[in-house]
């Protein structure tokens, strides 16, 4: 079993039912890790990983990131951040999903594909993302996808026309009215 670390570029992280039915379940990018499931013991990859730009990927067996982790208390301590830095993004996801519609998860999808709330400014989607690879990550249809950027365009809560540039105004759709979660 192998265990990878995106050290540039973008990669879709998906999963399908046994209807052929493909969900998005992550954006991955620079500094972050997949294939974590190796080391819970999963024989059989429960997802795929796809990439969304020109990569640079490194490929580690299990055994070798066993070993750095048990000798290197730095790197241990970065994956673990990088564990719940992934479970937190997990559940914020299925709350997501849950209780906003899909107007609201697609302005969320968006902000985070720009990396809002990361440290530095916010980037353009430079990632070659269609309408339908969003339709997958929101759980909605492309169609409806389509209506609402073009919705957010003309709000100029966005621009697309090669990439997507997400503007700071597009946090208020994300806001207005956000589910109180009690931890």
């Amino acid at each position: 079993m192998q265990f990878f670390f995106v050290q540039h570029g973008k990669v879709k992280i998906t999963v399908t039912s046994e209807q052929g039915k493909e969900a998005v379940v992550a954006v991955l990018g620079a500094g972050q890790f997949f294939g974590e499931g190796c080391l819970s013991g999963h024989v059989v990859r429960l997802s795929t990983a796809t990439a969304l730009t020109q990569c640079s990927i490194t490929r580690i067996p299990k055994a070798e990131i066993i070993g750095v982790i048990h000798k290197e208390p730095a790197f241990a301590e970065l994956f673990i951040s990088h564990l719940l830095a992934r479970n937190s993004r997990v559940e914020e996801d299925l709350v997501d999903q849950l209780f906003n519609s899909s107007e609201k998860r697609l302005a969320r999808t968006l902000l985070l594909l720009a990396n809002f709330g990361k440290e530095g400014e916010p980037e353009p989607i430079l990632a070659k993302i269609s309408q339908e690879t969003l339709a997958d990550m929101v759980g909605t249809t492309r169609s409806r996808v389509s209506a609402f950027m073009n919705k957010f365009r003309k709000l100029g809560l966005i621009n697309y026309n090669g990439h997507i540039e997400v503007h700071r105004s597009l946090l208020n759709v994300v806001l207005h009215e956000k589910p109180q979660i009690n931890s």
